[in-house]
């Protein structure tokens, strides 16, 4: 939780979380020259963003670097079967951080 946060006890909306990570994907697609690719709630990351399973890890980097420990990416799809995790979509991934930082707010 940010400074602002924990004094306001503002817990940012799925816009808001959408367009951070947004942020954070177009930093990781830079790379390939996909930052163009939209990033949408029903943006899969393998088929539509083509992320590679490195690029997972490095947005998962990117998420504990921004939220802390409560964003555990390897947690979030530890019980997913694979083909969960092919079709893994950024809405899905926004409504984990979402449900984590609300859940870590009343802690």
């Amino acid at each position: 939780m940010t400074a602002s946060e924990q004094t306001t006890g503002h817990h940012p909306t799925e816009q808001e979380i959408l367009g951070e990570i947004a942020g954070m994907l177009a930093a990781v697609l830079d790379d390939y020259g996909l930052d163009e690719a939209e990033v949408t709630m029903e943006a899969r990351f393998t088929e539509d963003l083509e992320l590679e399973s490195i690029d997972l890890v490095t947005l998962a980097g990117l998420l504990q670097e921004r939220w802390g420990a409560r964003i555990n990416f390897a947690e979030f799809i530890a019980d997913m079967e694979l083909d969960e995790i092919i079709g893994l979509t950024v809405g899905r991934l926004v409504d984990y951080v979402a449900d984590r930082l609300q859940t870590a707010g009343r802690n």
